[in-house]
């Protein structure tokens, strides 16, 4: 048990891979808030978030911004 309130054994810690010009990767399972309250759950073991919000999946990553030109 953690011994501080902000203090988090290594097995609660989820892995994140930022990956240039892509999605963040997240090790599942995970549940994500939108801005607008909305509540999306993912029981994948890898989950791609979107981080171009140029994905037609969004908030999660379909690739999108491989086709897509930024503006």
């Amino acid at each position: 048990m953690p011994t501080e309130p902000n203090e988090h054994r290594a097995q609660d810690r989820r892995a994140v891979t930022a990956v240039r010009d892509g999605p963040l990767l997240v090790e599942g399972p995970v549940r994500m808030t939108l801005e607008d309250g909305t509540v999306v759950d993912s029981d994948r073991f890898v989950v791609a978030i979107c981080a171009c919000r140029r994905s037609r999946r969004y908030p999660f990553c379909d690739t999108s911004h491989r086709r897509r030109v930024r503006r």
